[in-house]
């Protein structure tokens, strides 16, 4: 088995495999030698009853894809908890930029929001470009479709755009999942 990238970024629709393929990406890791560990920082916050129950499926349904993945709650403070949990033994899978920025443009009630969000994607990117193991990281790809018509909207599709660029300029691979298919954007096989 090919040891990991040192950063992988994985970008697709919603429900087009992309967290599936990082879960893969732990499995392996932790298959291929004892000492290793994994974890999974989830940046989804849940503030309100389906996005509880979508939380609480998505552990059980991690828990038996791939036994022995640690995860971390974490849906502000990324650049953080990337150092944290970074070792050359460790494989940190991010899931996902899209949830985490959503909080830092929209913070729900009685979150401070960030003054600046454009330097905390920056911080981001000098975690991930600094971690001591490999680190795998997933987001949306949300600008394909149609134009938003309102400017929050507007905003947030181009800060995700921002981000998904600077984070795809410090990964080794990107690959883009369309329809549960991987493609290597750049990078090597997948």
């Amino acid at each position: 088995m090919a040891e990991a990238p040192r950063c992988e970024f994985i970008l697709g629709g919603q429900k087009s495999g992309k967290s599936r393929l990082a879960e893969e990406r732990a499995r392996d890791w932790l298959a291929a030698g004892a000492g290793r560990r994994a974890v999974l920082i989830a940046t989804g916050l849940a503030c309100d009853d389906e996005m509880r129950a979508r939380i609480a499926r998505h552990r059980q349904e991690r828990a038996a894809r791939v036994p022995g993945l640690l995860t971390r709650e974490e849906p502000r403070a990324l650049a953080e908890a990337v150092r944290r949990e970074s070792a050359p033994d460790t494989l940190v899978v991010v899931d996902c930029l899209t949830l985490w920025l959503t909080q830092v443009l929209m913070p729900p009630p009685g979150w401070t929001p960030l003054p600046d969000p454009d330097s905390a994607g920056e911080d981001v990117c000098a975690a991930l470009a600094a971690a001591s193991g490999p680190v795998v990281v997933v987001s949306n790809e949300i600008g394909l479709g149609v134009i938003p018509l309102g400017p929050p909207v507007r905003r947030f599709v181009d800060a995700l755009g921002r981000l998904n660029q600077r984070v795809a300029a410090v990964a080794e691979r990107v690959t883009l999942m369309v329809a549960g298919c991987p493609l290597v954007v750049r990078g090597g096989a997948s």
